[in-house]
């Protein structure tokens, strides 16, 4: 009887371990999100209306807007279309680059193979009319020293 009972409690305890072993990154990854929001947008200027933390040197004539930003940190990714194919005004070439934390489905692979370019705070590059960039925690650990110190965050919205 006692081999039955102790067979019953291991089992148990066996039950609850994978169930946790599951349960936990799948809660994570749900908790993670939660805290992460995406928005689209026709122009630039949308978007800085819609967004106080899309950066001022987005043209507001820049079209097809992709923006996303975890609310808790300064991770931000920002895809849009240029006219002309040129980078944002105030954008510099620039070897060090952070890798993104974010990740989005429309958001390009591979991006620190392209990254040439410093916009304040965030990495990025042009890739014929598209411009790609993104921002990491604040940009804190990689922050061009001639820009910005904190978040592209503007007082006035």
């Amino acid at each position: 009887m006692l081999k039955a009972g102790l067979a019953i409690a291991a089992s148990a305890v066996a039950v609850v371990a994978i169930g946790a072993v599951v349960a936990a990154p799948l809660a994570e990854r749900r908790l993670n999100g939660r805290h992460e929001q995406e928005s689209t947008y026709r122009t630039g200027r949308d978007a800085k209306a819609g967004h106080a933390s899309v950066p001022e040197w987005l043209p507001d004539d820049a079209t097809g807007v992709r923006y996303k930003m975890r609310t808790t940190g300064g991770d931000r990714l920002l895809v849009a279309n240029l006219k002309a194919g040129r980078p944002p005004v105030g954008c510099v070439p620039a070897d060090e680059h952070v890798r993104p934390e974010l990740t989005a489905g429309w958001f390009p692979k591979g991006v620190m193979h392209k990254a040439n370019l410093k916009c304040g705070m965030y990495s990025g590059y042009a890739d014929g009319n598209k411009f790609v960039a993104w921002q990491r925690d604040g940009g804190r650990r990689n922050a061009d020293p001639s820009g910005p110190s904190k978040p592209s965050i503007r007082a006035d919205r």
